[in-house]
């Protein structure tokens, strides 16, 4: 049974192109979406957060330019809901890639968990 993969990517971020070749190389079929210039909405954030088990902190990019301009002072008095808000307001806030499938919701790129997770497929 194939399942939809979308792939949130920035095309600048080398991480994000070792995913894609990750993806590529084990033939797996999917979708891109530049981050960027689409970033994750509010609700799609929402469902994601809760379907990766991660917390939102972990979704932040915290070695790029936005992170650093908002200041961690700033991110560590933010309430969840605040985070949330910026993550869908700045896509470069957001850490890469994003991987979404079915239930499944990965954030960054560890070969490991892709491997497990395309395992699994059947």
């Amino acid at each position: 049974m194939a399942k939809d993969v979308l792939v949130l990517s920035y095309s600048g971020c080398g991480t994000c192109k070792k995913a894609l070749k990750w993806l590529q190389e084990q033939g797996v079929t999917h979708q891109v979406r530049p981050i960027v210039d689409m970033p994750p909405t509010v609700a799609e954030l929402k469902q994601w957060i809760a379907r990766s088990g991660v917390s939102v902190r972990k979704w932040l990019n915290t070695s790029g330019q936005s992170y650093r301009a908002l200041g961690k002072p700033k991110v560590d008095a933010a309430s969840d809901a605040e985070l949330v808000e910026w993550l869908a307001a700045d896509g470069k806030l957001v850490k890469r890639p994003v991987l979404v499938t079915g239930d499944t919701v990965l954030v960054g790129f560890k070969p490991e968990a892709y491997e497990q997770l395309f395992a699994s497929r059947g």
